[in-house]
């Protein structure tokens, strides 16, 4: 495992960020919303996440169980991270890598995630 600091951000800016996380394991999810947004996930502890500017500007979308917490800007609709759970109830953040600063999300190598089948 590498853990490496990232900036992130949404489109505009608005949504500011940043995060300790581990690109040698990332997953692209085949579920409703992930298949429509091409989102690349990494996944790291909620408290390797900072949230540096924009909450005011960020919208919730829920689906399916409901337990996990989309977070998109108001401004420019990109969806930079969400926030959930693990089974074991460890708060975790899901970092669209696309919304990287630096970092090829296409050219990680990346595990398929079943999600439409939860």
């Amino acid at each position: 495992m590498t853990i490496a600091h990232y900036h992130g951000s949404c489109q505009c800016g608005a949504v500011d960020f940043d995060i300790d996380v581990d690109l040698g394991h990332t997953a692209v999810c085949n579920c409703s919303r992930c298949r429509r947004l091409g989102s690349v996930l990494a996944f790291a502890p909620r408290e390797a996440f900072k949230l540096n500017s924009g909450e005011d500007n960020l919208a919730e979308y829920q689906f399916n169980k409901h337990v996990i917490h989309h977070l998109f800007c108001k401004t420019c609709g990109i969806e930079s991270f969400s926030l959930g759970a693990t089974p074991d109830g460890k708060e975790m953040v899901a970092v669209n890598v696309n919304c990287l600063d630096g970092v090829d999300a296409r050219a990680l190598p990346s595990q398929a995630f079943d999600g439409a089948s939860l």
